[in-house]
């Protein structure tokens, strides 16, 4: 009864409650900080707690060597994302909001409208990334983990991560909506990519061809770059069904089926920093 209580309740539980009481905090007036972010660590707390119960791969409990980079990483990319949230902020209070965003809408309805623009940014930049040599090069410490587990969802170069968010955070601006719509979309977000890098076994059945979850996501991350070119949904998989790059193969992801094929990747944090300009 737990097996199947985790694989199929732990995100709808976990994630649905975490958008829940988030909207409930947008939507309630309480200040963003620090309820917004508690709530997004709290749950993504609860990820790192349920891996341990019931891991998809328990050789990806072990660290690899790779723990420390990734809580630099996971570190210095929240300050990054904090940090976009208070430019943003100091933005909108200077620029006339222009009336194109849908300001008359719930606050929830808001919230998701500024998700989904989020999304289609990360997806557009996440593509991009993986045609073009110069973008690879910092997009390359994400596929450079040789284990999935919820830590290394952070896994990024600040400078990519920054890139990642950049077209949607413009449109966004662009349109007028309040910065704490966006940022507490953000929060969501946050919550949802460290399921969809979860070392869980876990299993949304039929939605996983809507939704970015983890069954879709492994294979993206296969070891050979060829095979690495599907499913860059980081939310919704829509944006790969239109672009033609969903892929659901049947088979199971193992434990050596991740990483890198190259071997001159660096494991260090300083290091992957420094690699797009060698």
């Amino acid at each position: 009864m737990k097996q199947w209580t985790i694989r199929y309740l732990s995100y709808p539980i976990v994630f649905g409650g975490a958008a829940a009481a988030i909207f409930w905090a947008a939507t309630q007036g309480l200040p963003y900080w620090p309820a917004v972010p508690l709530m997004a660590l709290a749950a993504i707390a609860c990820v790192a707690l349920l891996e341990r119960l019931q891991p998809y791969e328990a050789a990806w409990l072990a660290d690899h060597g790779d723990t420390r980079t990734d809580c630099l990483h996971f570190l210095v990319n929240a300050s990054v994302l904090y940090g976009s949230i208070e430019i943003l902020s100091w933005a909108r209070a200077l620029l006339p909001a222009p009336a194109a965003w849908p300001a008359t809408w719930p606050a929830w309805a808001q919230i998701a409208a500024a998700m989904v623009v989020l999304d289609f940014g990360l997806f557009f930049m996440h593509w991009l990334s993986h045609r073009h040599h110069r973008l690879w090069l910092f997009h390359e410490a994400h596929h450079s983990s040789e284990r999935l587990y919820w830590l290394n969802s952070e896994r990024r170069h600040p400078l990519h991560a920054m890139m990642m968010g950049a077209p949607g955070f413009a449109v966004l601006l662009a349109l007028g909506a309040p910065a704490v719509t966006v940022a507490t979309g953000l929060a969501i977000l946050s919550v949802h990519l460290a399921f969809q890098h979860a070392n869980l076994d876990y299993s949304l059945g039929p939605l996983r061809h809507l939704f970015g979850v983890a069954q879709t996501h492994r294979w993206h991350h296969k070891r050979k770059y060829e095979d690495a070119q599907v499913n860059f949904g980081e939310w919704l998989m829509l944006w790969d069904h239109l672009f033609r790059t969903y892929r659901q193969p049947p088979g199971r992801i193992g434990q050596a089926d991740v990483g890198l094929d190259s071997q001159d990747a660096p494991s260090k944090y300083l290091r992957q920093l420094l690699r797009p300009f060698l």
